[in-house]
């Protein structure tokens, strides 16, 4: 079975929600012409980055009846839909959110874990922390979906992996930062190594979208990817440009590298268990 991708790197119009709407749909829509089963697209998508004091104005509810996302859910009965937007629970916290919609529904929904604030970063002071990661089917098969920081550590994609996902959507709205003599920003670089190395340990398919643009002084780089079980780069975006950048993944992909390399079949979690516990139990005071 192949599936059809396209990583759509946008640039966004910070809190302008109808704007950036119109975009997506028209993006989603070329997607379609170029025959992609799924397109997905950076993180808060929806809003822009630098959103601060805007959370409560932007803010979404990811339901039916939301004005926002009932083009897009009708937008989703023809392919599947990654995105980000900032999210409204019912006791008025925000979060940094994304959202696979399918078939006319919305199948998941995960809150960003990690929120840096720390260099240029503050997100602390404006949105909640998630505290939940969960894998979840598609009628692609099992998939992850994290945000940004949350794949710069570890542990997020192993839980994933563990919680039956082979297929990882990775989106971020990353400022490019960390010059050097090459024309690759240093934390674009360094986001390509670690998707070959989730990709190549965990023996699954890695798709990453990042936005492009500038907002507030912050520039976005672009340089979407696509890794496959063997850690074999398939698809690269641009950098610093918008693009939609097509691949096609081989699912069986999947039987072939597990079968050579079987790490998952391997994985001993009762002792990972059994060693968080006396980790976290133990007094290093």
């Amino acid at each position: 079975m192949n599936l059809k991708v396209a990583l759509a790197q946008i640039n966004t119009k910070l809190g302008v929600v109808e704007a950036n709407l119109e975009r997506h749909l028209d993006w989603i829509d070329q997607a379609c012409n170029q025959g992609a089963d799924l397109v997905i697209f950076p993180e808060l998508s929806l809003t822009g980055y630098v959103v601060q004091d805007l959370a409560p104005t932007v803010a979404l509810r990811p339901l039916p009846e939301d004005p926002i996302f009932q083009p897009l859910l009708q937008a989703s009965r023809k392919i599947d839909i990654v995105l980000g937007f900032v999210e409204e629970d019912v006791r008025n916290r925000f979060y940094i959110s994304a959202a696979y919609l399918s078939g006319g529904k919305i199948a998941h929904v995960h809150r960003k874990v990690y929120l840096p604030t720390y260099g240029l970063f503050d997100e602390g002071r404006f949105f909640a922390w998630g505290d939940s990661i969960r894998a979840f089917d598609t009628r692609f098969g099992r998939a992850g979906l994290l945000i940004c920081e949350d794949f710069w550590h570890a542990s997020p994609p192993y839980l994933l992996w563990l919680d039956g996902a082979d297929l990882f959507f990775f989106i971020s709205a990353s400022p490019g930062r960390g010059l050097n003599a090459a024309p690759v920003l240093e934390n674009t670089r360094w986001v390509e190594h670690i998707n070959r190395a989730y990709a190549s340990l965990f023996t699954s398919f890695v798709l990453y979208t990042n936005r492009v643009g500038y907002e507030d002084g912050l520039n976005f780089a672009g340089g979407a990817n696509v890794f496959d079980p063997d850690g074999n780069l398939i698809a690269q975006g641009p950098y610093h440009q918008e693009s939609l950048i097509m691949a096609t993944l081989d699912l069986h992909q999947l039987h072939r590298t597990r079968t050579r390399l079987p790490l998952l079949r391997d994985e001993r979690t009762a002792l990972v268990q059994r060693e968080l516990g006396r980790i976290l139990a133990a007094d290093r005071r």
